[in-house]
């Protein structure tokens, strides 16, 4: 039996992944977490085999999560269920110790699957992501490129702004000073080669790197 911690701050996604796993006989969701901190707490106090989390939740989330999850708990494999098809946080997502990566579009039919392989030790990676890998492997546009350069940390700020958050706002949830974050928007808009706020949201909607509604 494969013990499942599933992560998603939304009540809903969580009852649905329930429901999609609830007529198998070798998966069982046991535990649910709607944050990172809450994440972190649960995995301290219990033992499960494999975490289902999304990248995007309050508090502690994506990348930093995963990490800590990995620094905490290295032998808990971690299937990352993502909206975004764009195979640059996938990328990221296996650098920091996922064992897989699926968009959520494509879960009712490959969700089964994609936790067995990781829970067994595999790897996955969704059909739609893994034609992206490949095409960047055979060489891509000089723009495709930029966001690539940004480190992780810049990244994550990348996608706070361009979803509206303030400076302030940001600092406040990474625990880092005004200064600090506005110092790596300085680097973020060098390195992306854009002069404003509003060239960095058109860049990120241009390469699927922001969720719109």
């Amino acid at each position: 039996m494969i013990r499942l911690l599933i992560a998603d701050d939304h009540a809903i996604v969580r009852n649905g992944l329930k429901q999609l796993l609830a007529e198998t006989t070798d998966l069982q969701v046991v535990d649910e977490a709607d944050c990172g901190h809450a994440v972190l707490e649960k995995i301290r106090n219990h033992q499960y085999d494999m975490l289902l989390t999304d990248m995007s939740m309050p508090g502690r989330s994506g990348l930093e999560l995963i990490k800590q999850v990995k620094a905490e708990a290295p032998k808990l494999p971690i299937l990352v269920l993502s909206m975004h098809q764009e195979e640059q946080y996938a990328m990221r997502a296996f650098r920091a110790g996922a064992s897989g990566y699926l968009c959520k579009d494509s879960a009712t039919t490959l969700l089964v699957s994609a936790i067995r392989k990781v829970a067994t030790g595999g790897l996955y990676v969704s059909p739609a992501v893994a034609e992206g890998l490949a095409r960047r492997a055979g060489g891509g546009d000089q723009e495709t490129q930029l966001h690539e350069q940004l480190s992780d940390r810049e990244f994550q700020i990348f996608q706070l702004i361009v979803a509206g958050r303030a400076l302030s706002s940001i600092a406040d949830d990474l625990s880092l000073s005004v200064k600090t974050v506005s110092t790596h928007k300085t680097h973020i808009m060098q390195k992306l080669q854009l002069s404003n706020a509003a060239d960095l949201v058109r860049y990120a909607i241009r390469h699927g790197l922001v969720e719109q509604a």
